[in-house]
């Protein structure tokens, strides 16, 4: 980022600076989403694949319940995530707490009359009659736009679920293509963004034989969406921040969710599939201070070329249901 998009970042919350003094029990640093008016922890509780880890409905539900009291409040779940069985067991907990929570689903419907039935199937399970957020799920190419942005496509049922106050806000989700996501950034009024931003995927480029590492990373979700996401003043989620957990290992825990909170970006969203992965979790995050644009450099060239290639590739694929 330059000067100019970073001054642009801390003007609409995106970048904080560190915390001064202790904050209280159950409190997270929270940042603006974005425009949308939405305060938010900067870490939220990721409710794919690694929530569904949980086989214990009781237990599930009791790390969910623990998070939301560590402050952890934004809750990330998706209407495809289990079939549906994430969306059934936040509801659960959405009974009692929904208030205190920033509520967020993802619909992978690409027509606008499919869309209209997945978010009414998805309020139902949340045992709610709004969201916060409202993303489309996983664009995965220039094709896949084309098909969300035409005549009766989702974009439609979205720009209409935002005017009814079904939601609050409405975004798009990407894995693995940030150009395909920097067109629709630029083309459309979304409210919010979900990338996936880590170390290893910063300085990745597609290149004739296959995606290579690069000295500025020209063709990352860093360099190509992000910017786009900054200038419009939208809130961003940061996701895979471990590398659907390929980068364990390759830096210590603290370095991953740190690299990731110190980009503008409004939260990290993270799976946590085990309690003491919420308490230490909740933790760093309490503690955070912004990593420098050299100790990220550093972090980023210390990720083995092979290790971030393996990454990619997973990610060229991946579908987190």
């Amino acid at each position: 980022m330059n000067r100019r998009q970073f001054l642009e970042a801390v003007a609409v919350g995106l970048v904080a600076a560190p915390a001064l003094g202790s904050l209280p029990p159950g409190k997270l640093p929270t940042r603006a989403l974005g425009r949308t008016g939405i305060k938010v922890p900067i870490l939220g509780f990721g409710s794919g694949s690694r929530f569904l880890m949980y086989q214990d409905e009781d237990k599930a539900l009791e790390a969910l319940n623990r998070a939301i009291d560590l402050g952890i409040t934004y809750i990330d779940t998706a209407h495809a995530y289990g079939d549906g069985k994430s969306e059934e067991r936040i509801g659960r907990v959405m009974a009692s707490r929904r208030k205190e929570v920033t509520l967020a689903t993802k619909i992978p419907a690409r027509t606008a009359d499919q869309a209209r039935r997945q978010i009414e199937l998805s309020l139902k399970r949340l045992r709610t009659d709004h969201l916060e957020v409202l993303h489309i799920h996983v664009l995965k190419n220039a094709q896949d736009l084309a098909a969300i942005e035409a005549r009766g496509g989702v974009l439609e049922a979205l720009y209409e679920a935002r005017e009814q106050k079904t939601t609050r806000a409405i975004g798009i989700t990407c894995h693995a293509d940030p150009s395909a996501l920097r067109t629709a950034l630029e083309r459309h009024d979304f409210d919010c963004t979900q990338m996936a931003l880590n170390a290893g995927l910063a300085r990745m480029a597609d290149a004739p034989a296959g995606m290579k590492a690069t000295p500025m990373g020209e063709g990352s979700f860093e360099r190509l969406a992000l910017p786009v996401a900054t200038r419009k003043h939208m809130g961003v989620i940061a996701m895979k921040v471990f590398g659907q957990e390929q980068l364990i290992g390759a830096a210590t825990v603290e370095k991953l969710l740190y690299y990731a909170l110190s980009l503008p970006v409004s939260l990290a969203s993270v799976g946590m599939p085990h309690l003491d992965h919420i308490e230490s979790n909740a933790a760093l995050a309490r503690a955070f201070t912004p990593m420098s644009t050299r100790q990220r450099r550093r972090l980023e060239e210390s990720i083995e070329s092979g290790h971030k290639l393996a990454m990619q590739q997973f990610f060229s694929a991946h579908e987190d249901v």
